[in-house]
């Protein structure tokens, strides 16, 4: 499945020496119109392509995650409140004091599967800031199924070397640690960050740096690091269980999107034994469904065939076999008129029918008419409860009575109806 990543443009905020940022990365900007770094990838392993675009020349991919720049995101470890759908209420209320922002302008986003009464790890980003580009990107018509941070709180220690740029436009290198007890940028100047690291932390994280820094990075940290691009870095979130879309930013998904967002999410890794068991249970249906249908060919044929042995040895004249049961019947009507005997369909079978079940009350009848297989009379006169009765009486002896505009029509009920 393919998946696009979208790196979400940082915000623009105050530097040293009183500078600020590029207003261009701020898309709140009057009339800005961002554009998105984005890597493409089809197997969350390797990145197929990648490059900057506007939201409306953005790769087409079957699932898109947007991930939110480190600098914009603070990470609190908290005992959640047993709040229900009132938890983002809650846990602005239980976070306030530590907030440098109002609470309504901050987003929160609670560690997966934690519930109320969890010590859990909460996300903080600012709500505005994220909302709004969720906007222009559905207003882009790219709907964003995640977002995820690139870092967070994990039993598995990572530190990640990169470069960065101070108010006064030097370079440095910056260190961006992520264990269990939360996620940490660093600076490198200094002692400090050095004293933090013995080699006992060295030898059990998992270390990555860009490439223009790796040499530099190694030199300090006195081990090899894995060199990884920001595009592919990010390719850990695909597979990541963190979405800070959550309470007012969740999607709203209705209809033949709600349908798309839940078949991307059937194809992630975590739900591949169900994708297998529901290919297995189908391959299994439609063998047991062709095995089903070739027995009753069989059985069919079988039959068939027992119907044509039978017309051919009672009627040896019948040469051509178009439809047995046809042939079988017209053939037995031959017989019966050779002999003179009285068939079901002739007037006499129906009159006599119908004279054992006549109402004792009831003259005889003042006209009727008859075509094969059916006696028609004159219902004149009836009441509703004679009429019910000659029809129970009819019925008892395999007949069947139908009564419309003053008529009552004799005939021999059908297999199905006796049943």
């Amino acid at each position: 499945m393919s998946t696009l990543l979208l790196f979400l443009p940082a915000r623009a905020r105050l530097r040293a020496l009183g500078r600020a940022a590029p207003a261009a990365t701020e898309p709140a900007r009057a009339g800005a119109l961002p554009e998105y770094d984005w890597a493409l990838t089809s197997d969350g392993r390797h990145v197929d392509r990648e490059g900057r675009s506007a939201a409306t020349a953005l790769p087409a991919a079957e699932s898109v995650v947007a991930v939110v720049p480190e600098s914009d995101i603070s990470w609190r470890c908290v005992e959640l409140p047993r709040a229900g759908r009132q938890m983002r209420a809650a846990l602005a209320g239980k976070l306030e004091e530590a907030l440098l922002d109002d609470p309504e302008t901050v987003h929160f986003a609670v560690e997966p599967d934690a519930a109320g009464g969890d010590t859990a790890w909460v996300a903080i980003t600012s709500k505005p800031w994220l909302a709004d580009h969720l906007a222009r990107l559905d207003a882009a018509h790219v709907f964003v199924d995640r977002v995820a941070p690139l870092s967070w709180p994990d039993e598995l220690a990572r530190g990640h070397f990169f470069e960065t740029q101070n108010g006064s436009g030097e370079e440095g290198i910056a260190l961006r640690w992520s264990h269990a007890d939360g996620v940490a940028t660093l600076p490198l100047q200094g002692g400090l960050p050095r004293q933090l690291f013995p080699p006992g932390i060295v030898h059990a994280a998992q270390w990555t740096a860009t490439p223009g820094i790796a040499t530099s990075a190694e030199r300090w940290l006195g081990t090899t690091v894995t060199v990884l691009t920001p595009a592919q870095r990010a390719l850990a979130v695909v597979e990541g269980a963190w979405d800070l879309r959550q309470f007012d930013l969740a999607p709203r998904a209705r209809g033949v999107r709600a349908l798309r967002l839940f078949s991307r999410g059937l194809m992630r890794k975590p739900w591949q034994p169900v994708r297998w068991g529901l290919g297995a249970l189908i391959v299994v249906q439609l063998l047991g469904l062709n095995l089903w249908a070739w027995h009753q060919n069989r059985e069919l044929a079988a039959h068939r065939e027992a119907i044509t042995t039978t017309l051919t040895g009672a009627f040896p004249q019948v040469r051509a076999i178009l439809d047995a049961p046809v042939q079988m019947q017209k053939q037995l009507d031959l017989l019966r008129i050779s002999a003179g005997s009285v068939g079901e369909q002739d007037l006499e079978a129906l009159l006599g029918a119908a004279a054992t079940a006549w109402p004792a009350d009831r003259p005889p009848a003042e006209a009727l008419a008859f075509e094969p297989g059916r006696l028609t009379v004159s219902a004149q006169g009836w009441a509703p409860p004679q009429i019910d009765n000659f029809r129970s009486q009819l019925q008892s002896d395999g007949w069947q009575l139908d009564a419309s505009e003053g008529k009552l029509t004799l005939s021999r009920a059908s297999a199905q109806g006796r049943r």
